[in-house]
């Protein structure tokens, strides 16, 4: 299983356990799994809603900020990784 570097954390909200985070490279769609390392951080999850200003949204190019729903706490600065088949 091999994986591509996409983006970096910025902020995790709590409440809604939602991770902001910057694309940096690529993309990242409804449906991609993405793993979420950092210094105590490291977990695989499929995005199943992600949002750009809170409207939802399929796809994030990069340079957009997004907020995904994650099921475990992330952290600033955590490295996010697609995974490619």
């Amino acid at each position: 299983m091999a994986e591509e570097e996409v983006g970096v954390v910025v902020k995790f909200f709590s409440k809604p356990s939602v991770a902001a985070i910057k694309v940096t490279k690529g993309s990242i769609k409804r449906g991609d799994t993405l793993m979420y390392k950092g210094h105590t951080t490291d977990f695989t999850e499929e995005v199943v809603s992600m949002e750009i200003d809170n409207k939802s949204v399929d796809e994030a190019k990069v340079g957009d900020m997004i907020g995904i729903q994650v099921k475990e706490r992330v952290r600033e600065k955590d490295i996010v990784y697609k995974v490619v088949d």
